[in-house]
């Protein structure tokens, strides 16, 4: 049986996946990354530390998403035994936003634990916000000490994998949504300048885009995994 490997977004626990895991064909295994509440782990040491949780035998797709785009681009570019296909939903392959690369020394100041969750909300949601979503989000973040969301956040703005996304033999799909406030368009056309052949669906949602659309989202994620080398 196919497995599908999840990479969560900056809150690192993979409990936002729900949604998408509820809407799956149960066709496919699931396996979910969750990285530590605690300590200052940036991409690399991410990155180690989801290897660990590959499948050891049998045929597997990585998901990354949001914030785990530069861990999944490096764990596939590193081509682990059983690797079929790559996903990318609402993510980047270098910083998506340039013009805060400045930021990068003043972030280890941000106090990121009293972001207020309306804020977050506003980016994450938007108009598909839910009071379940909202809930969901907040204990979600709860456990992450502000060390690491800092170290993540540092992260991000020095972020670039383009290299190791070029390298890529496997197929790729980027899920981008339309009402992304997040995450810029343009960071989709990095992803598909350097990965011409990626197959691109858009979607009308969101940056939490798994969590407000996980049907169709879904739907999608089956066909691409029903339609990789190993099928």
């Amino acid at each position: 049986m196919l497995t599908i490997v999840l990479l969560p977004g900056m809150d690192g626990s993979g409990d936002l996946f729900q949604p998408l895991i509820g809407a799956l064909d149960a066709e496919f295994n699931v396996r979910i990354v969750r990285y530590p509440t605690e300590g200052a782990l940036d991409y690399e040491a991410l990155e180690k530390h989801a290897r660990l949780s590959l499948p050891r035998d049998g045929h597997f797709v990585i998901l990354g998403e949001s914030f785990s785009g530069p861990v999944a681009v490096s764990l596939a570019a590193s081509r682990p035994p059983g690797l079929v296909g790559l996903i990318l939903c609402c993510t980047f392959v270098r910083n998506p936003h340039p013009a805060f690369t400045g930021l990068h020394s003043c972030v280890g100041s941000l106090p990121v634990k009293l972001a207020p969750l309306a804020v977050l909300n506003w980016f994450l949601l938007g108009r598909y916000s839910t009071q379940h979503l909202r809930s969901a989000l907040a204990a979600a973040l709860a456990p992450v000490s502000s060390l690491a969301l800092r170290t993540r956040l540092k992260a991000v703005l020095s972020a670039d994998v383009t290299t190791e996304f070029k390298s890529i033999e496997v197929p790729i799909l980027y899920l981008q949504a339309e009402h992304d406030r997040v995450v810029p368009p343009s960071a989709t056309r990095q992803v598909m300048l350097a990965q011409p052949a990626t197959r691109l669906v858009k979607i009308a949602g969101p940056h939490f885009l798994l969590q407000a659309f996980p049907s169709q989202a879904a739907q999608t994620i089956a066909a691409f995994m029903r339609n990789t080398p190993c099928r």
